[in-house]
């Protein structure tokens, strides 16, 4: 009888391969075992989207919209979005730096594939959304972690130590203000001096600002928080990245966009091509009645968040092992809790025994351990539901 061959060894990219599930994942999953469990662990609310943007999206779908199309988006949203950029921070930007994309995580990878890699390394703000160290690792990048530190009166950035983390291999800086999973926000002041240090080392800056309208404090009659693009140039290397998912409800409907300088246009055009080939112009539509129409509902989100942040600081403030401090926008709270050395674990067992799902801060990178991460984006009388199971742990 004749031996089979060996089977032929099918190689997958070591970068690939060493990708660490994630761990918030990791505790969500845990939540389709456990009845009546409060999922207060990823990035969205609890409403639904605006009937409004809906009606616009089945609109254009009823009507045949529904073959390609632009690969950067139809013409009526890149408007759309520079007016919107226009009414919310001031400034001009021309269709030729506007590209919709498939999501904002899209956009990220769109941005990294451009700039990096093998080799190559990024400077990256943490805690952060963890997807960002996927992006780079999976171009064969290096990330080199910048934590924030905690302190009463809130999250703040050292920029020399960052500054000092840059080296010859240095590609790009990226920082999520308002900031997931922190709360935190940059300061115009902070912005000018990571702008300007971008400008003499000829280093990209890639600025998430997808929290950007949800902002509570500090406001002072803005209507969102400091973006990078109200001090850059057009030829600035800056790419700001965003998306309709937060500020309008819209999680499921994976739309973003992303402005950045008109050189790297034509390489982002190509890359869409190979990435996805375009967006769907049924959903863009439902994204021009969002901008268009839906400033009443993020205003009236804003204020239903804030009554929830106030909430759950002043119930989680309340609790004999939490550390926290108040975020200035964005709508979750990482919070330390003493003796707390397995975030993971800590955040398994609430889901079992509490019936609470929490992210565990070692998630967001090697500042997050310790802490614990709680999404307010919920009514009040969920909220108080949660903090009245969370208590016992947490005393």
């Amino acid at each position: 009888m004749t031996a089979k061959p060996a089977a032929p060894i099918l190689r997958i990219r070591p970068e690939i391969e060493a990708l660490e599930d994630s761990r918030i994942v990791e505790v969500w999953k845990l939540g389709f075992e456990v009845p009546d469990v409060i999922g207060l662990w990823v990035g969205e609310g609890d409403l639904p989207t605006p009937a409004f943007i809906c009606a616009a999206a089945a609109a254009a779908l009823k009507s045949g919209d529904t073959f390609y199309t632009y690969k950067r988006g139809i013409p009526e949203l890149r408007q759309a979005l520079i007016d919107y950029h226009r009414d919310i921070y001031g400034i001009t930007l021309g269709d030729d730096r506007i590209a919709v994309t498939s999501a904002g995580m899209n956009a990220m990878m769109l941005a990294i594939e451009s700039i990096l890699g093998a080799g190559d390394n990024a400077v990256v703000v943490t805690p952060v959304w963890p997807n960002i160290f996927a992006t780079v690792e999976i171009m064969g990048g290096e990330v080199r972690h910048m934590p924030l530190q905690r302190r009463a009166d809130g999250w703040h950035l050292d920029l020399d130590k960052m500054f000092a983390l840059c080296d010859g291999r240095t590609r790009l800086l990226y920082m999520a203000s308002p900031g997931n999973p922190t709360g935190w926000v940059m300061s115009r002041e902070e912005q000018q001096a990571v702008l300007d240090f971008a400008r003499r080392r000829g280093l990209w800056i890639l600025a998430d600002e997808v929290y950007a309208r949800l902002i509570y404090d500090g406001a002072k009659g803005r209507k969102a928080a400091p973006s990078f693009l109200e001090l850059a140039r057009p030829d600035d290397p800056v790419i700001v990245v965003n998306s309709f998912s937060k500020s309008w409800a819209m999680t499921g409907w994976r739309v973003g966009w992303m402005v950045m300088p008109p050189k790297l246009m034509h390489v982002v055009d190509r890359l869409i091509e190979f990435n996805t080939s375009g967006g769907q112009p049924f959903l863009q539509a439902g994204c021009v009645a969002a901008i268009k129409q839906g400033e009443p509902f993020v205003a009236e989100l804003i204020e239903r968040y804030r009554a929830s942040r106030d909430l759950v600081v002043q119930r989680l403030g309340g609790m004999r092992r939490v550390e926290l401090s108040r975020p200035e926008a964005a709508f979750y709270i990482m919070f330390g809790v003493q003796g707390m050395t397995d975030s993971l674990a800590f955040a398994k067992k609430l889901v079992h025994e509490a019936r609470v799902g929490l992210a565990p801060g070692s998630a967001f990178g090697p500042g997050g351990e310790g802490h614990l991460r709680i999404c307010f984006a919920s009514s009040t009388e969920r909220l108080s539901k949660a903090m009245d199971r969370l208590e016992p742990f947490l005393n």
